[in-house]
């Protein structure tokens, strides 16, 4: 059980709170590139508690700066794209993406001394169809070169993201909790679910959902790496065979699951927090085989409407079907993942009061990632760059950040047997 401390540590990320500082340490998602266009008007932005505005220069080149205008505190987001940077159309005071001021047209001489005006800005990169910014102190660390981020966009599917009403913790630790897809997630009907190989008799077309509610109980472990946390989840399918799954947690506030690709590739989940109650997840994935032939995520995309919001919320109940119980689905909610989630994460509260939890021993990958954050944030007040800060490009590059989803014998070393999957050259 956590104190109210802990837990205040852990969900409170605005400007100086001990978890938003720690959070800062890190590049985070700021928006999709498709809401950025180029030439396409300012996007006001809340991102750690921050009210900014981003822009695309006449380059093409993306910029984050607050909000509020220098000089009397008007809306940036109305402002005009010229003249290699942003344009407030109070005063016509212009920035450019690193926050210097450029003109102010109503001084003479266009403003003797706009070059000591330093407005709040924050640096910003462009992958995978999506915009990252640090918001951080000092030199910014190296965007990690997950797998995710730097395969040809051919094998990735589109990036989307979708607004919660809840902490970012709260979807950052359903990420840690592989038990809920034996209850949550479990479909009566999942013939067309997508088939896994397992090799195992009788089960050659045994799909995933079926796996997971083979075993109800299942062994839960985790272990510390140099990115977070890798999690397994052991489910026994026959006398002599197992059912293992390998998902990771990823400092700070993301993870590595199998979503569509099972285990040829991964998706990552990013929980954004826009204020203490509110967050964005990002979703993005990819397979490594062979290249997509449809880059979409359908099935989670029929379930979003404007403004990125979903369709099912707690002000519809989530639309959650007491027939559909009976003979489709556990939850009744349909048979988009998403939406469970949705529910699962924003039902406890805006800020789930932890004090009030009892954990058990198949929570082990949630205590262990609260470990690893509350740790973070205290290297963070010692002056040092948290776990999974990347300043070494020797070292950006992440080929043990892999999922698993295998049936295996019994007597298989089932904690090890993934690093057969590595490549020799990085062993």
């Amino acid at each position: 059980m956590m104190t109210k401390e802990e837990n205040e540590r852990l969900t409170k990320i605005g400007p100086r709170t001990p978890c938003g500082e720690f959070l800062r340490r890190y590049w985070q998602p700021a928006a999709l590139s498709e809401e950025l266009l180029a030439g396409g008007a300012p996007l006001p932005v809340t991102l750690l508690g921050e009210e900014l505005v981003l822009f695309r220069d006449e380059r093409g080149q993306p910029g984050l700066l607050a909000l509020h205008c220098s000089h009397r505190g008007a809306d940036l987001s109305y402002g005009r794209l010229e003249d290699g940077g942003l344009r407030c159309i109070y005063h016509g005071w212009l920035y450019d993406i690193h926050g210097n001021c450029l003109d102010q047209p109503a001084q003479a001489g266009g403003g003797e001394h706009k070059s000591a005006i330093r407005h709040p800005a924050y640096p910003c990169q462009e992958a995978a169809g999506v915009i990252f910014a640090y918001l951080g102190p000092g030199e910014p660390p190296l965007l990690p070169a997950y797998d995710l981020l730097t395969v040809p966009e051919e094998y990735r599917y589109m990036p989307m993201k979708s607004f919660h009403e809840c902490s970012f913790l709260q979807g950052n630790e359903g990420n840690l909790d592989p038990v809920h897809l034996s209850f949550l997630h479990r479909l009566w009907e999942d013939k067309d679910a997508e088939a896994w190989s397992s090799g195992g008799k009788g089960m050659a077309r045994a799909t995933a959902l079926e796996l997971n509610r083979s075993d109800l109980a299942p062994l839960i472990d985790a272990e510390v790496t140099d990115f977070g946390l890798r999690i397994f989840s052991v489910r026994k399918v026959a006398e002599d065979q197992n059912y293992v799954r390998i998902t990771n947690f990823v400092m700070p506030n993301l993870c590595a699951i199998g979503g569509g690709t099972g285990g040829d590739g991964y998706q990552m989940d990013w929980h954004v927090p826009i204020d203490d109650t509110h967050h964005w997840k990002y979703s993005m994935a990819f397979r490594r085989s062979q290249p997509l032939t449809d880059r979409r995520l359908k099935d989670r995309l029929a379930g979003i409407t404007t403004g990125y919001r979903r369709k099912q919320t707690a002000a519809n109940r989530y639309l959650q079907d007491r027939e559909e119980m009976k003979t489709k689905s556990f939850a009744g909610l349909g048979n988009n993942f998403m939406d469970h989630d949705g529910f699962a994460v924003e039902t406890p509260g805006a800020i789930q009061d932890r004090t009030q939890e009892h954990l058990v021993t198949t929570d082990k990958g949630i205590v262990a990632g609260r470990k690893l954050l509350l740790q973070g944030i205290r290297d963070v007040e010692e002056g040092r760059d948290p776990q999974h800060v990347v300043r070494d490009p020797e070292r950006n590059r992440f080929p043990y950040i892999m999922v698993r989803h295998v049936v295996v014998p019994a007597t298989v070393d089932w904690k090890n047997s993934w690093k057969e999957n590595i490549p020799d050259k990085v062993r």
